[in-house]
C-alpha cells in the first residue's frame, strides 16, 4: 500500500484527494503548510503531492528543503497557465506537475505512472546493476555512480539515466522519453523532459574533452554519447 503525503493549504481539496486515493488502496496523510509537510516527512512516504502557493513555506522552498535530504517523487500542483511555476518546480527537482484545476482521472494517471516507475525499481534485487563505460546503476537501490562517485539524482533523473544506459548510441525522442520514463504522452508546450534532461546533464560530469555525455539533437531528441 503506497503512502502518499499531500502538502496543500486547501483543506477541502486535500480531504477530497484523501478520499479518492483511499479508494485506490493508498495510505494518505496531509499537511496544510510547507513547515508541517517537512515535519510529516519520513521514510514511509512513497510520493508527495505538493502545492505551490502555501503559507509559511511555499511549494518551491518546501521542495528545495525536501531535496536536501529526500529523493522521494514529488508531483507539484500548479496554478493553471503559470508555466514559470512548472519550470521552477522541475529545476528544483520535482518529478512532474499538474495544473489546477485537474480531473481525478488525470491525477490518478500521473500518480500511477510515478509509483509504477519507483515500485518497479524497489522490486529489483539490491545488488543488481547496469553499467555503461564509467557509469554504474543499482536500480533496486536507486543509486547511480560515475567514476565511483555517487550521483545525487532524483527518482526521475535516475529513471531517465537508466533509460539512456539501456539505449546507448540511439537517438531518443522526447515522445519516447515522456511515454517510457514519465509514463505520459508528450503534450504541446510540455517542457518536463527538457528540464529533466537538463538537470541530469548538469549532474553528470563531462567527458575529459569537456563535452557533455548527453547530446541534444535539435528536432530529433537526445543521445547518450561516448567520449573521444
Amino acid at each position: 500500500m503506497p503512502h502518499i503525503l499531500i502538502i496543500d493549504d486547501d483543506v477541502e481539496l486535500s480531504d477530497l484527494l484523501k478520499e479518492v486515493l483511499s479508494f485506490e488502496n493508498c495510505a494518505v496523510s496531509a499537511a496544510y503548510d510547507g513547515e508541517a509537510g517537512l515535519a510529516a516527512m519520513d521514510d514511509s512516504v512513497d510520493l508527495i503531492l505538493l502545492d505551490v502557493m502555501m503559507p509559511k513555506l511555499n511549494g518551491f522552498e518546501t521542495l528545495k528543503q525536501l531535496r536536501e535530504k529526500w529523493d522521494v517523487p514529488v508531483l507539484m500542483l500548479t496554478a493553471k497557465g503559470e508555466e514559470i511555476d512548472r519550470v521552477v518546480g522541475l529545476e528544483l527537482g520535482a518529478d512532474d506537475y499538474l495544473p489546477k484545476p485537474f480531473s481525478e482521472r488525470e491525477l490518478l494517471a500521473r500518480i500511477r505512472a510515478i509509483l509504477r516507475r519507483t515500485q518497479a525499481s524497489k522490486g529489483q534485487q539490491q545488488n543488481d546493476f547496469v553499467t555503461y563505460r564509467d557509469i554504474k546503476l543499482y536500480p533496486g537501490r536507486l543509486e547511480a555512480y560515475c567514476n565511483g562517485d555517487l550521483l545525487d539524482l532524483t527518482s526521475t533523473e535516475f529513471a531517465l539515466l537508466h533509460y539512456f544506459l539501456l539505449h546507448p548510441g540511439n537517438v531518443l525522442t522526447k515522445e519516447d522519453l515522456s511515454l517510457d520514463v514519465l509514463g505520459k504522452r508528450l503534450a504541446a508546450f510540455d517542457r518536463a523532459i527538457d528540464m529533466h534532461v537538463s538537470n541530469l546533464r548538469k549532474k553528470l560530469p563531462d567527458w575529459p574533452n569537456g563535452k557533455p555525455r548527453i547530446k541534444t539533437l535539435r528536432g530529433r531528441g537526445y543521445l547518450l554519447v561516448e567520449g573521444d
